[in-house]
């Protein structure tokens, strides 16, 4: 399979070319089955983001996007002000899925602005306009990733050695699964394919990223397919592999970026960071600036998911595999200190500490 013929099979949302509902490959079932599945009501679309059917901070953008728009559609008021009355309603009802991932409020408020900026226009023809705004989303978050991933093969090449091949780490998921195409973390490795590197001339280490196990599912299933030369392992492994001289570089996604750099990503970030400090191996975010949110001050601010004990206790087992009533401490996320991380990648340039200056100097936020 080639990497076209991969990114082509694995699109992971898109809009029926009828315009009756979401196309969106579910992530719950990878990677032993592949299978679409169509989502057309309020409570289906925000059952596919909450139960992580679709997952991924620009891929849930893109999702919230598409999905507001099809709601819109059906309503039946044909005065603006009754319109968007229900448009609101159905903008709060999908926010409320997820709390940690700035790109699903980014797109919503971005579908409400496109609304108000056309509030002269008849209700029918702001309709169609919020599909094309959709479309456009999905194409930019395209253009976004490639953006990052071709920054980020800088560093790669930075790195290449005759003969020798290019140790890279990640956790979770930040591939094409998780964006519209090309992923953020996994766009470098992608990019280096595209432009005639060997999958061999990389080895991609993929943290299993517990509880839920993105990395193995996923990030595995993703490089596996693509070609790269890919190895699995537990999430407790890190260290020792780091200590093995393995790692030259690590690349991680995130679901949101406080104004001073603290990255938000998913449950064990924060913890590789901190190891890679300490062995002196760089450390990149790759972030969309969608995902950078200037109103949050430090991380401290940003809230963190928690969700099911369940996903802990006994979701993945034949029966289960902690006692009957412990309690659970399972965050979606954790927080990433701004000091540990090397350089925040963005579709606009490389942002270094410190970031608050870096990303005024970008213009993100403008």
């Amino acid at each position: 399979m080639t990497v076209d013929e991969f990114f082509d099979e694995v699109i992971t949302v898109r809009m029926k070319e009828d315009k009756s509902a979401l196309d969106i490959i579910d992530q719950t079932l990878l990677p032993g089955t592949i299978k679409r599945i169509n989502i057309s009501t309020k409570e289906e679309i925000w059952e596919a983001i909450k139960k992580l059917r679709v997952r991924g901070a620009p891929a849930i953008g893109a999702a919230a996007a598409y999905g507001i728009a099809l709601l819109a559609f059906r309503i039946q008021a044909d005065q603006y002000d009754g319109f968007y009355a229900e448009f609101k309603e159905l903008k709060d009802y999908l926010a409320s899925s997820r709390p940690t991932a700035v790109n699903l409020f980014w797109a919503l408020n971005r579908m409400d602005h496109t609304v108000s900026a056309n509030k002269d226009q008849p209700v029918d023809r702001i309709k169609e306009i919020l599909f094309d705004e959709a479309e456009k989303i999905r194409e930019e978050d395209v253009q976004i990733s490639r953006s990052i991933g071709e920054i980020g093969f800088g560093l790669l090449e930075e790195l290449k050695k005759d003969g020798k091949e290019i140790g890279i780490l990640t956790h979770c998921n930040a591939g094409t699964l998780a964006t519209a195409k090309y992923g953020t973390a996994t766009a470098p490795m992608y990019i280096a394919l595209e432009k005639g590197w060997p999958g061999t001339a990389m080895h991609v280490y993929c943290d299993e990223t517990r509880p839920l196990l993105q990395g193995a599912r996923l990030t595995s299933f993703e490089l596996y397919n693509a070609g790269i030369t890919t190895t699995l392992q537990c999430d407790n492994m890190a260290s020792i592999l780091m200590k093995s001289g393995k790692i030259d570089i690590i690349f991680v996604g995130c679901d949101r970026v406080a104004k001073n750099g603290d990255a938000a990503n998913k449950i064990g970030t924060s913890g590789v960071a901190i190891l890679a400090k300490h062995y002196g191996i760089p450390f990149y975010v790759c972030a969309p600036s969608s995902t950078i949110d200037l109103e949050t001050p430090t991380g401290d601010q940003i809230p963190i998911e928690m969700r099911n004990p369940d996903e802990v206790t006994e979701m993945w087992y034949k029966e289960r595999m902690a006692p009957e009533g412990i309690n659970v401490f399972n965050p979606a996320f954790d927080v990433t200190d701004h000091s540990l991380i090397t350089g925040i990648i963005t579709e606009k340039g490389m942002c270094h500490a410190p970031f608050d200056k870096a990303f005024e100097a970008l213009g993100i936020g403008r």
